[in-house]
């Protein structure tokens, strides 16, 4: 999802990032419409980077319940500074499949 967007809550300006989510389902899966619309409700919110990415893989899990999920949020430079947050969730006891080698 190449246009995340939210706001400094310290200076109200806009920060903009990459997010890329991957997820192994359990019985439901993300339907791309609302994820769509989710993602774009955090344009006029403020937001501290670790915690609105927390709370995207937190919502997103709540409503999925997944094996597994990851969400990398690649913030661009703010201050000179990039921001890099990646957050994971695991179902208790799942383990994931070997690796698969192909010649």
């Amino acid at each position: 999802m190449p246009e995340f967007t939210c706001l400094c809550p310290k200076t109200g300006q806009p920060d903009f990032a990459e997010l890329t989510l991957e997820y192994v389902p359990d019985a439901l899966c993300v339907e791309l419409k609302s994820l769509k619309l989710y993602v774009w409700s955090f344009r006029d919110e403020g937001a501290f980077h670790e915690a609105v990415t927390n709370r995207i893989l937190g919502d997103l899990v709540a409503a999925t319940r997944p094996r597994f999920m990851r969400l990398r949020a690649d913030f661009n430079v703010r201050g000179g500074i990039y921001t890099t947050v990646v957050v994971e969730h695991r179902a208790p006891g799942w383990r994931p499949p070997a690796p698969v080698s192909l010649p």
